[in-house]
């Protein structure tokens, strides 16, 4: 059966995270392949309320699989979380001939295209965009990978540093609802600790185990801690009540904040890009909609959006138990 899809809309939308650019790359080259056309919508459902649209060919995203952020922008709409804002943005859709979108972002954005999709039984097919790593649904996030590269690289820099000067070092990772980053970072890393929200170890356990690092001989030690982490309001607070209550050590915080969004992607996310941006626009044109591409066991898998949402990503409690051995 022939497709009715002749034009797919792709955007980026909420935040940022590496290997975005190479999946729009991926969905411009496949329609291309497929003999349709393809839209790039800027700045995510803003641009489409605005009716802010470009034509994209396979000449038109040369040189931009090893970019990081997105070129196509993203931003966040308030106006279209009402009826109103979305009819516009779909006033625009039709008058510009897209018959069908792919969104690349997270949860927030997929929301919004599962409700697009109920209102006006639009096509609609997500990738999913993001550092954290908290979508349900995948293995793995676009980003997520090169964000672990990045912690790392600045972590072994930090250590540098702590060595030198026998310093206990707090090093905030982003995480405010998931600690996937802070985890493998750390243990990549050789942390000492780590903190993370989905195990409130305590402000004791965080100080029986420096008590522990030290009488084993240890001059320097690096403890990851996730944004979202419980055991203090926040990581100033955290190195304050350890100061308090072992002021043998001297501590630094560094908050590596938004710096783990940015830089080339890796070889891992460029790939995954690509055939993320395969499988959603085929998927489109085998009529399915409303899903999530994500991939498990290293094959593609497709996730209803509703799913997606909703889940919840689970922290792996094998490589907790890895941590806690590695730490000895």
């Amino acid at each position: 059966m022939e497709s009715t899809i002749k034009k797919i809309g792709v955007f980026t939308s909420g935040g940022d995270s590496p290997g975005m650019n190479a999946a729009i790359r991926s969905v411009v080259r496949t329609c291309a392949f497929h003999q349709i056309a393809c839209v790039g919508i800027y700045r995510g459902y803003e641009g489409m309320i605005e009716g802010d649209f470009i034509d994209l060919g396979p000449r038109d995203v040369n040189n931009i699989i090893n970019k990081g952020g997105t070129f196509l922008k993203s931003a966040r709409s308030k106006e279209f979380r009402t009826p109103e804002g979305r009819k516009k943005a779909h006033d625009h859709l039709v008058g510009a001939g897209i018959d069908a979108l792919v969104v690349i972002g997270g949860d927030g954005s997929f929301t919004g295209a599962q409700i697009f999709n109920q209102e006006y039984g639009f096509p609609v097919v997500g990738i999913p965009g993001t550092i954290d790593n908290d979508i349900y649904g995948t293995t793995s996030t676009l980003g997520f990978d090169t964000a672990l590269n990045t912690v790392v690289d600045a972590i072994d820099k930090i250590r540098d540093t702590a060595s030198s000067h026998n310093r206990l070092f707090f090093v905030e990772v982003m995480g405010r609802d998931v600690g996937h980053i802070a985890l493998n970072a750390g243990v990549g890393s050789g942390a000492e600790e780590i903190l993370i929200p989905e195990e409130n170890l305590g402000i004791d356990r965080l100080l029986e185990s420096l008590d522990k690092s030290k009488n084993s001989g240890k001059s320097s030690s690096i403890v990851i801690v996730a944004e979202g982490d419980k055991t203090g309001k926040n990581i100033f607070e955290l190195k304050d009540y350890v100061e308090q209550h072992r002021p043998q050590y001297d501590i630094r915080v560094s908050v590596l904040g938004h710096m783990q969004r940015g830089g080339s992607p890796s070889c891992f996310d460029r790939v995954l890009a690509c055939r993320m941006g395969v499988k959603a626009v085929e998927t489109l044109l085998s009529g399915e909609s409303g899903y999530m591409v994500g991939i498990r066991d290293n094959k593609l898998n497709l996730t209803p959006l509703d799913k997606a949402i909703k889940g919840h990503t689970k922290i792996d409690k094998e490589l907790i138990r890895v941590s806690d051995i590695m730490s000895t």
